[in-house]
């Protein structure tokens, strides 16, 4: 096969057969198809699109070019069941969920990935935990599943390799956006993990990707109807990333945010409801639960019974990190030498946020990637950050800031400053969760 012409086929907006798409992927995975060519294809589809069939046929070619996981051992015990985040700012949502759902009865063997701009990584707020090994063995994995019932770790060689290289391409060839590729990525390594079910968490608002609702429920209407045709049931939550999810932007800040919250400490209300909604939509998913007040009900008690805590506890202390970090977070989470509250210049409400401008503080201090590979100050970031409706002013800042240097803090409030608008009047927040998205 001349794979020009398959670039060409999908160039004129022509359908693509099984044995072309399964030719592209072989040559993703084994490099025989050069990164121009790979380049070449990803623009065409980025302004050809697929349809379901094709982007079907990706995702499972893509899958199977590497290890696909079992969970035969589990069979019985529970399902296995995972959630997909599109990224966005302060969204620690994974260690409370994860957790929360395996104390719940679900087996979480969450892949996540590293941040690159104004979104925050998984991981990167994983090695904030002193000895964590987030990329463990297989068998480790498995091990760890089993015995906490949760996992997160990131991308093995093994799982999914053919997605790997497309989507480092896709990143320097400005094709990150098109949602065929996005949800074949997506799916590809969540087939490749074994999953039962998948609950996707898709944001929108001006720290997301997709940016408005129409974009949001494009990708859920991609993820749904393709996931559709490889067998695995999944369901997608739109949810609002219009402002910091949290009260914390910055990876140790975050991690400690998650240590209060399943110590039954203070939870900030959007974080709160994003968790429960999404565990309520795994456990109904799961069929441990017969509708979502009841799951909602079920995740609660996991909390405050400190199940979920002992859950993440234990998830910790298998892959390498200490057993005592949820109650001695202050021992092993590294802290920044400068940390001062953030005022606004005059009095009101928060009325509006740029969201991905908040990250871009973060990225300012840091904290946050630039470009791939590089080095992340894990301890600043932002705390206390205040949401839309909240009243500040003299006594009641922004934020506070963690930085390594003055100059650093004085150019991050101002660029949160920046990122912030201001009412005189009194502001009600937008709703978490803006839609829920089922197969028909």
């Amino acid at each position: 096969m001349i794979f020009k012409d398959v670039i060409r086929r999908k160039r004129d907006g022509l359908k693509l057969t099984l044995g072309e798409i399964e030719f592209f992927v072989r040559g993703l995975a084994d490099s025989s198809l050069p990164a121009e060519q790979v380049a070449a294809f990803a623009m065409a589809v980025f302004y050809r699109s697929m349809d379901f069939a094709e982007t079907g046929a990706l995702t499972v070619a893509m899958a199977d070019s590497g290890v696909r996981l079992r969970w035969d051992e589990l069979r019985g015990r529970g399902p296995v069941i995972d959630k997909h985040s599109t990224g966005g700012v302060g969204d620690k949502v994974s260690f409370l969920l994860a957790p929360i759902a395996a104390a719940c009865g679900c087996f979480v063997p969450m892949i996540s990935g590293r941040g690159l701009g104004h979104t925050g990584g998984t991981l990167d707020k994983l090695d904030a935990i002193p000895g964590y090994r987030s990329l463990p063995s297989v068998e480790e994995f498995r091990r760890v599943v089993g015995s906490a019932g949760c996992a997160i770790i990131g991308q093995t060689n093994d799982l999914a390799p053919a997605d790997r290289r497309l989507y480092a391409i896709r990143d320097v060839t400005a094709t990150v956006e098109s949602i065929p590729l996005i949800t074949a990525s997506i799916l590809s390594k969540k087939l490749a993990a074994g999953l039962d079910g998948l609950v996707m968490d898709i944001k929108t608002g001006s720290g997301a990707f997709m940016e408005t609702v129409e974009e949001a429920r494009a990708l859920a209407r991609s993820i749904i109807g393709v996931a559709g045709t490889t067998g695995m049931q999944t369901h997608a939550l739109i949810t609002d990333m219009s402002q910091t999810l949290g009260w914390a932007v910055g990876n140790a800040l975050e991690i400690a945010e998650v240590i209060e919250f399943l110590n039954g400490g203070a939870r900030e209300t959007r974080l709160q409801e994003t968790v429960l909604s999404l565990v309520a939509e795994m456990l109904v998913l799961g069929k441990l639960a017969d509708d979502h007040q009841q799951a909602r009900q079920r995740a609660e008690a996991a909390v405050r019974s400190g199940e979920a805590a002992r859950r993440f506890e234990r998830m910790v202390a298998e892959l390498g990190g200490p057993a005592d970090l949820l109650t001695r977070p202050a021992r092993y989470l590294p802290r920044a030498p400068i940390v001062e509250p953030i005022f606004p210049l005059t009095e009101g409400y928060v009325a509006r946020v740029d969201a991905r401008a908040v990250g871009n503080v973060l990225v300012g201090l840091g904290g946050g990637r630039r470009v791939a590979g590089e080095a992340l100050d894990l301890a600043v970031g932002l705390s206390e950050v205040s949401s839309i409706g909240t009243r500040v002013g003299k006594d009641q800042p922004l934020a506070v800031v963690h930085a390594r240097s003055p100059e650093q803090a004085r150019q991050a409030a101002d660029a949160l400053r920046d990122a912030t608008a201001l009412s005189g009047a009194p502001v009600s927040p937008p709703p978490m969760v803006h839609e829920t998205w089922v197969p028909p």
